[in-house]
């Protein structure tokens, strides 16, 4: 059973953003409601919006009825029988407030003198985490002492190249302790991403195939069927690479690929990941591929091209689509090819790792045994199934597909939540097992740099794909000349079948 939270001010800078009213609102709903947060947990709203304190308390009421999970019932919201909505709405507070002004911070730290333990949440536009984090260090209200912790999570995307990572990661440094920065990333938060080492190392069956004896390649896909929507500006400086690679992917690749860390406590476990990150080399552009989505159809539906999404350039060289082969040099997995690949506008909306593995010398000549799979479901169908080959019924030695597995919504009873519970509840109780380090960061970016430079001085505009398909034919080329095919975008129960 886990504990409750200590004593804690959880100060919301973008506080009437959307982040706060999808996300972070109803994963703290969600932690009152398991019991979970203490009774002197206490919500600061801290943004520039005008909106006040009963403004504040409607859009976060609002929020909670929108976006919190099943559990919510606005019936006995109506009735006053909610507690865990009671216990929200009764502990906030509004501040208005300038991100760029002296005196706001000032205010806010003398307010926070009293208080005790602070979580500052940066839901903000990244140009503000630097200037944030320094100003709270000026005016004193990251200081620590015996009986208080001041820690700061901070999203992503942290930096947009191996450069301006670490001249953020060196920024903040200089004004708070690394134990003080928690840079979240929501991949993390995913219960099947967390499950992924307790199904390596928990279990004698599965923990022998993560390797290179094992294991022929990896391939791990994060595909969607949204476009850009009206994130056109965003992603127009910042495209699929840099929005999913440098962090998400490459967090599914560490739970994968890790060496056994010798306990799992925060910094152990980040020991090994760093350790793991820091063996890829950098990725060559050869090794990499890149498309962007033309009109088709999804789900049914027509859709634009890229290039006629609101604010996005009609002759915009930005990628949708990208795929790389990683190479890991040590010994669990020299010369295991993983690749990766994510896309907007695809077939299906899904997260899935797939890990092939190498088959027995075969003795059925007739009929050759198929490709054994071990696949983690991620999104939204999250558990693991293995395919394999078995005898079919019958006189003759023939061999069919077969399978086994678990789903985790048919084998655990879980409690509702929108992915960031797990997040925010480790950082209030001081675990960093769940969030980057600062040398993680940069190894990411390191890895990805020689691509993202190569790409930005050709000429070549990415490779059209049609909305709806399974990416360019680049992507395809990228595995075929290793003898290798991309599965198809599927969920998990469809996937290698």
């Amino acid at each position: 059973m886990a504990n409750v939270t200590p004593p804690c001010t959880i100060a919301i800078f973008g506080a009437v953003g959307d982040l706060t009213k999808k996300l972070l609102m109803p994963a703290v709903y969600d932690l009152a409601a398991s019991g979970l947060l203490d009774a002197q947990t206490h919500l600061l709203g801290l943004d520039h919006n005008d909106c006040g304190q009963d403004g504040w308390g409607n859009e976060m009421s609002d929020a909670l009825h929108a976006f919190a999970t099943k559990q919510f019932d606005p019936s006995k919201v109506r009735s006053g029988d909610d507690e865990a909505y009671s216990f929200v709405m009764s502990r906030l507070e509004y501040v208005h407030f300038d991100f760029e002004s002296d005196e706001d911070f000032q205010a806010l730290s003398k307010r926070l003198e009293s208080t005790g333990n602070v979580l500052f949440y940066l839901a903000v536009a990244p140009r503000f985490f630097e200037t944030i984090v320094e100003k709270l260090s000026h005016a004193g209200a990251l200081v620590e002492n015996d009986q208080r912790f001041r820690r700061v999570i901070i999203e992503k995307p942290f930096g947009t190249s191996i450069d301006s990572a670490r001249k953020l990661n060196e920024q903040l440094r200089s004004v708070a302790a690394e134990s003080q920065l928690y840079r979240i990333d929501h991949f993390l938060g995913k219960e099947a991403v967390q499950g992924i080492p307790a199904l390596r190392f928990g279990n004698g069956l599965f923990e022998p195939f993560f390797n290179r004896d094992a294991v022929s390649s990896v391939q791990i896909t994060a595909a969607e069927t949204v476009g850009v929507a009206e994130r056109g500006s965003f992603y127009e400086g910042t495209g699929a690479l840099r929005d999913m690679i440098p962090n998400h992917l490459f967090s599914l690749l560490t739970q994968v690929a890790m060496e056994r860390p010798r306990s799992f406590e925060g910094d152990v476990v980040r020991d090994a990941k760093a350790t793991l990150l820091s063996a890829i080399p950098p990725i060559l552009p050869a090794d990499a591929a890149r498309g962007q989505y033309a009109a088709g159809t999804v789900e049914g539906q027509p859709v634009p091209a890229y290039r006629d999404e609101h604010n996005v350039a009609r002759d915009s060289r930005t990628e949708t689509y990208a795929a790389l082969t990683v190479r890991i040099d040590n010994s669990r997995w020299r010369d295991v090819p993983f690749y990766l690949r994510t896309g907007k506008r695809m077939g299906a909306h899904v997260t899935t790792i797939a890990l092939t593995l190498r088959n027995p010398p075969d003795p059925f000549e007739a009929d050759p045994v198929a490709p054994n799979l071990l696949l983690l479901g991620i999104d939204p169908q999250r558990g693991m199934v293995q395919r394999f080959s078995a005898k079919r019924p019958g006189v003759d030695l023939a061999l069919g597909p077969a399978e086994m597995g678990f789903r985790y919504e048919t084998t655990f009873d879980e409690p509702p939540n929108v992915g960031y519970e797990t997040l925010l509840y480790h950082a209030l109780v001081g675990e960093g097992l769940l969030f980057q380090r600062s040398d993680m960061i940069e190894f990411e970016w390191a890895a990805v740099q020689p691509v993202l430079d190569a790409w930005e001085k050709s000429p070549e505009t990415p490779e059209l794909y049609a909305a709806g398909s399974e990416g360019p034919p680049t992507g395809d080329e990228l595995l075929s000349r290793n003898g290798d095919k991309w599965l198809p975008v599927a969920p998990l129960d469809t996937l290698g079948t």
